[in-house]
């Protein structure tokens, strides 16, 4: 994820990231460019266009804006709903590791670096489980002690829930919890597996095929009929008009693909690697056992 001053006005307007849409699409404007280049060129030189209006692009450019605000609207929801389940996953894990630091006694090193590596572990996991990362890579970056644990297993998420909650009842068989206790951390433990699965229905469930496909077609059959409805009127002003209101609408597109999957590793992907890494963190600092 950018960091950014949302303030620096100029400096923004004037910065071109790697990561930008204008970079993205500059192929795409410079074949648009010559195209209406073409456009007008013989328009200019044998006139074969007697009679052009801009009538049909105002009131379809009316409907299209309508259509890229849902889209781009849609893709944001996508985006913030990933962003307020990890702070909901960061926020159970400091909770957990907070009653687990009440209940563990003070000198119990063993058990409060088991439970640190469960509960960081747990939100490493489902980063790497997000991004698509195979079982085997997912386990190669997890406490060598806790690898061993679910070598053999395909949902490593939920490989690590389930050991949070096995080591919950070997507490109370062991009477270090009561039964009330029992209750309320197998309710903190639903949180986590309740987490992952949205993360993963976000994932999993694109915008439909046919409404990106639709979207897409819009505004290419849009911007490639333009010149045709404003060479008489503007001439060669037409090549930048064009490719201006083409880069306005396909950057609207290109932004919401990025941001619908907030997973990954891209620019204006939600900051999971440092969220793991502060969870880690926390958690440890909760749990460190007295020397």
């Amino acid at each position: 994820m950018i960091n950014y001053n949302p303030k620096e006005w100029f400096g923004l307007i004037f910065q071109f990231h790697k990561t930008d849409t204008f970079t993205k699409l500059l192929r795409v404007m410079v074949g648009i460019a010559l195209f209406t280049l073409l456009i007008c060129f013989l328009e200019d030189r044998y006139n074969f266009i007697s009679r052009s209006t801009t009538a049909v692009h105002s009131l379809l450019g009316f409907v299209i804006s309508l259509l890229l605000v849902f889209r781009t609207n849609t893709a944001y929801d996508r985006w913030w709903e990933g962003r307020k389940q990890w702070g909901a996953l960061v926020n159970i894990s400091r909770n957990l590791a907070i009653k687990m630091s009440a209940i563990i006694p003070t000198d119990g090193k063993g058990e409060r670096d088991y439970w640190v590596s469960l509960i960081s572990g747990y939100s490493y996991a489902v980063k790497e489980h997000l991004r698509g990362r195979s079982s085997d890579s997912i386990i190669e970056g997890l406490d060598e002690g806790l690898r061993e644990l679910i070598r053999d297993k395909e949902h490593i998420p939920n490989a690590i829930a389930s050991l949070m909650q096995a080591q919950v009842m070997s507490m109370f068989r062991q009477k270090e919890i009561t039964s009330e206790q029992v209750i309320t951390f197998q309710q903190n433990l639903d949180i986590f597996t309740d987490i992952t699965g949205a993360c993963e229905r976000i994932k999993r469930t694109p915008i439909p095929y046919i409404y990106s496909l639709f979207i897409k077609k819009f505004i290419f059959i849009y911007t490639i009929t333009m010149p045709f409805g404003f060479v008489n009127d503007f001439a060669y002003l037409t090549i930048p008009m064009v490719v201006f209101v083409f880069y306005a609408m396909a950057s609207l597109e290109v932004i919401a693909e990025e941001i619908e999957d907030p997973f990954g590793r891209d620019a204006n992907d939600l900051p999971t690697d440092d969220l793991v890494v502060n969870i880690r963190k926390h958690v440890g600092e909760i749990l460190k056992a007295q020397e």
